[in-house]
């Protein structure tokens, strides 16, 4: 009775949606094939609205498992599901909705090689539900090189944005250049943090120092090498305030603090993971350290070592004022005693846990030394972080932040809106059957706005972009001017930074006129990569032709030489900005700012969301977790709409 009853209602809504669209265009959406990439926030409602619309051939990619923090949005999810792949769950839970749709899901990386250009080719239409711009730069060139069309989208808060990319007719995803993510140098973490999210990196460093991963360059004790600090106690002899040699006491430091992060690990083990010691330590022998390099604090307010701040405070605490007792455990900030404790019990906890798994390992006859995992919604990971953090911040001047803004800032998230979800993707189905309809013509780039424009419009439609012409991608012959030392960046820099990291290539091959200096096969040009770009004759003015098969991308680099950039960069991408040395970096939601044919003065002075990316992404520049716009929001406050023309001020489908 119940498959009857099932099969009588959805012989209803697909007599419903076809009364609706026309039974000609309802004919093409049972029979196009549809590619839907990511199925997260935007995804779960994308899938769900694919199927009840008719569309019945879908596949859907996704490489990402379930979280118990996706549970309150993407509701395809259930808590039995947490751990499992979300396009398998996505597909099971969807067909539900429609048991005759034939939904195929691939859990793996949208930029394997198996999804290459013939198999992008047979889709009629792609949709992307992405949440990061790498891959949406990949899926971009796949349909630019496949010719198909594509529905981009992307949500932020109450934010979102959804645009039409055809090959020839509008500018693809790369046509306007993104911001390069925000990044803060590691010695800026480890000896002069000025922001909440410097500190917060510092506690990550720290839990991964302590029990996670080794990383070198993750190091959190003084940098007594910083060059800002060259010159400190330079002249022989000079003797600190307390008579004792100042170049010796930072020697010593030195060898005792800032070697790599295994020493740190070593310290610990050999001190029992002691929660005393360990904020003697960090808290205040390091401080100690980092104020014996005096010229840090010519121009900054110096460190305090967390025992004179206790000894200060009257009760050990930051009073919050009368409202703290009354506000959720999340949103109460912690005072300084409390951080102190909540460090100690988070720590020896911590240490506790550690060495069950060590124990487990051992009993298992694992060879792989056993870890911890930092992750966000482990309340007790995030207990330490917090903690640790708060109480770097205290040190160094800096307003502490509650548990709940200390989450969103360490674990790089934004407020996800269900409904905003829910209307993004609503407007991609609208989109995608404009395009099966042959309709392209009236295809829009739709903002959906924080609020109401003068006219009580939320949903802000404007007309496609034509491609632009110099894009380093979708142009007809694809040229880019690379400003860089080439007598210090070495080819494998080269490969990674900029080919890879800025031009977002999988596998390039490039030649110098005839001459192959990379390859994308394993060990062919592998005895280059240590080598300077001029060793192997890229110097100024030099252009290398470089090839990505699995993109299908060809590209035409100009190298020229520069001997100086601006702070930390290594290179410069013309119309891109420059490029600092990796860093600690916070995770940013760049985002392509409306083309130059869109900006126009919104009537009533309101600014209209540019695409950035699903859920989980955004960028902190003032170390604040309140105001939760995207990254490129900033950006955007020159590049306003106007409100759109009578016939645009509505979503129709005709």
């Amino acid at each position: 009775m119940a498959t009857t009853s099932s099969s009588n209602h959805g012989a209803d809504r697909s007599a419903a949606v076809s009364r609706i669209v026309g039974d000609d265009v309802y004919a093409r959406i049972k029979a196009a094939k549809v590619l839907m990439v990511g199925a997260g926030g935007i995804g779960c409602e994308l899938l769900k609205n694919l199927v009840l619309s008719g569309f019945v051939n879908v596949v859907v990619v996704d490489l990402d498992t379930i979280e118990v923090s996706n549970l309150n949005r993407q509701f395809l999810f259930q808590r039995q599901h947490v751990g499992l792949p979300k396009a398998q769950v996505a597909a099971d839970s969807a067909r539900r909705f429609n048991p005759q749709a034939n939904i195929v899901f691939h859990h793996a990386n949208i930029k394997n090689k198996e999804f290459s250009q013939e198999w992008f080719g047979q889709f009629d239409l792609v949709l992307n539900a992405l949440d990061n711009v790498s891959a949406r730069n990949h899926v971009n060139r796949m349909c630019l090189a496949a010719d198909v069309p594509l529905v981009e989208s992307g949500t932020a808060g109450y934010l979102g944005q959804v645009t039409v990319i055809k090959k020839g007719a509008t500018e693809c995803f790369e046509c306007t250049p993104k911001p390069p993510p925000k990044q803060h140098p590691v010695c800026t973490i480890r000896n002069t943090p000025s922001l909440p999210i410097h500190c917060i990196v510092w506690g990550k460093f720290l839990f991964n120092q302590l029990f996670g991963l080794a990383d070198d360059e993750n190091n959190i004790s003084p940098n007594t090498a910083d060059p800002e600090a060259a010159g400190d106690n330079a002249d022989a002899g000079r003797q600190d305030v307390d008579g004792r040699d100042a170049n010796a006491e930072l020697s010593s430091a030195d060898s005792a603090t800032n070697n790599n992060v295994q020493s740190l690990r070593a310290w610990a083990i050999e001190h029992q993971y002691h929660a005393d010691e360990t904020v003697q330590k960090l808290f205040v022998n390091d401080v100690k350290t980092l104020l014996r390099m005096d010229k840090l604090w010519r121009e900054r307010r110096p460190p305090v070592p967390l025992d004179t701040l206790l000894e200060q405070s009257t009760d050990g605490t930051n009073d919050d004022g009368p409202a703290s007792s009354t506000r959720l455990k999340d949103q109460r900030v912690w005072g300084l005693k409390e951080c102190t404790d909540v460090f100690r019990s988070s720590l020896s906890r911590l240490a506790q846990r550690l060495s069950e798994e060590q124990a487990k390992a051992a009993a298992s006859g694992s060879s792989e030394a056993a870890i911890l995992s930092w992750d966000k919604d482990d309340d007790l990971a995030m207990d330490f972080v917090t903690a640790a953090a708060n109480l770097r911040m205290s040190v160094f001047s800096i307003p502490n932040m509650c548990r709940f803004d200390a989450k969103s800032m360490a674990g790089n998230i934004i407020p996800a809106i269900a409904t905003t979800n829910a209307i993004v993707a609503g407007l991609i189905v609208l989109e995608a059957m404009k395009i099966l309809r042959d309709q392209f013509s009236i295809c829009r780039m739709t903002f959906l706005a924080r609020k109401p424009n003068s006219r009580m419009k939320v949903l802000l439609p404007t007309e496609l972009s034509k491609p632009n012409p110099n894009c380093h991608v979708c142009a007809a012959k694809p040229r880019v001017t690379v400003h860089v030392n080439t007598n210090t960046m070495t080819l494998g820099q080269f490969d990674e930074v900029v080919l890879k990291g800025r031009l977002g290539m999988i596998a390039p091959d490039m030649m110098e006129g005839n001459r192959i200096l990379l390859s994308s096969e394993p060990g062919e040009t592998d005895i280059n990569n240590p080598k300077a770009l001029s060793s192997l004759g890229i110097v100024h003015d030099t252009s290398v032709f470089v090839e990505d098969f699995h993109q299908s991308y060809e590209l035409t680099i100009r190298v020229l030489h520069r001997e100086a950039f601006e702070a930390d960069a290594q290179f410069v991408v013309e119309g891109q900005g420059s490029v600092p040395p990796p860093a600690a970096q916070a995770p940013a939601a760049p985002a392509p700012t409306p083309s130059a044919d869109r900006k126009r003065k919104a009537e009533d002075d309101s600014d209209a969301p540019a695409v950035v990316d699903d859920d989980d992404i955004v960028l902190m520049d003032d170390g604040s977790a309140s105001d939760h716009q995207p990254a490129a929001a900033h950006v955007n406050k020159k590049h306003r709409l106007e409100t759109p023309a009578d016939d645009e001020d509505d979503i129709v489908f005709e």
